[in-house]
């Protein structure tokens, strides 16, 4: 009897019931996925050896890329306006994002029964059509062109940022809001001298994320009519000139690498200063 007390207990995260629920939850979730593997006629071994035939696809189709053809006048213009397209778009979409996240922030928002839903209601409708579908519905609109990417692209970034920012908001101290409001403060006062002070590092780290996003989401908006670099892309890939094709990818990729290096950089640096 003894031995048994003295024995060392051993640990373990889940215990009866909550292994129950685990184990279940894992065994239905392997089951669903196993109906729809069978409901949709996938053929693993036939995958599998389509995702090694690629390889020899690309190489016979894409390789050696036109890499002249990047290096165009042209090209690089189309480059340029990428980059101006995903600024401008980044850019007026955290502009116009901002007072969405005041709007929508629950803890802080000047009217809760007519500007919170407001405010939420733009946040969510924004992030809820895809950038493509926004592209295609401004150029329907106001035509081929940048104008359409970059309208495209600050519908987007409104979501994208509208949403981070006011949970970013709806995080902070209420410590000083309370402050303020029992000063006799109007809504406005309380958002830049009680909320922004905590929340503008996080703000500008949020920014430059969101033009990082734009940055890459701008090569698909071009490919629907925005212009830029994916609007070669979509010229060369309807042409069939696969070593064009190849070349135009290799860029996007650089550019994408270049952004990701400068936005972490411009991360990092906005962290140290907090």
């Amino acid at each position: 009897m003894t031995d048994h007390i003295n024995a060392p207990q051993k640990w373990s995260r889940f215990k009866y019931p909550d292994s129950l629920y685990k184990h279940g939850t894992l065994l239905i979730i392997l089951l669903f996925l196993g109906y729809s593997l069978n409901f949709l006629n996938v053929d693993i071994p036939l995958l599998l050896g389509a995702l090694g035939g690629l390889v020899g696809v690309v190489g016979d189709r894409y390789y050696p890329p036109d890499v002249a053809y990047v290096l165009d006048r042209g090209y690089l213009a189309a480059i340029l306006d990428t980059l101006q397209m995903s600024f401008l778009g980044g850019f007026a979409g955290v502009c116009l994002a901002i007072p969405l996240a005041w709007f929508s922030a629950w803890n802080v928002a000047p009217n809760r029964r007519v500007l919170f839903p407001i405010g939420r209601l733009g946040v969510i409708s924004c992030r809820a059509i895809h950038e493509t579908i926004w592209t295609i519905l401004f150029v329907s609109v106001l035509g081929f062109g940048m104008l359409a990417g970059v309208s495209a692209l600050t519908m987007f970034c409104i979501g994208f940022a509208g949403k981070l920012f006011a949970d970013e908001i709806e995080a902070i101290e209420m410590g000083p809001v309370e402050a303020m409001r029992s000063a006799g403060a109007n809504p406005f006062q309380v958002l830049i001298y009680a909320v922004v002070p905590q929340v503008r590092v996080a703000f500008t780290g949020i920014a430059i994320y969101t033009w990082d996003v734009a940055f890459r989401a701008a090569t698909v908006v071009g490919f629907f009519g925005g212009g830029g670099m994916g609007w070669y892309l979509k010229r060369n890939v309807q042409q069939l000139e696969n070593l064009r094709v190849a070349a135009i990818i290799l860029s996007i990729i650089a550019m994408v690498l270049v952004a990701e290096f400068l936005s972490g950089w411009l991360r990092a640096a906005v962290n140290r200063a907090k």
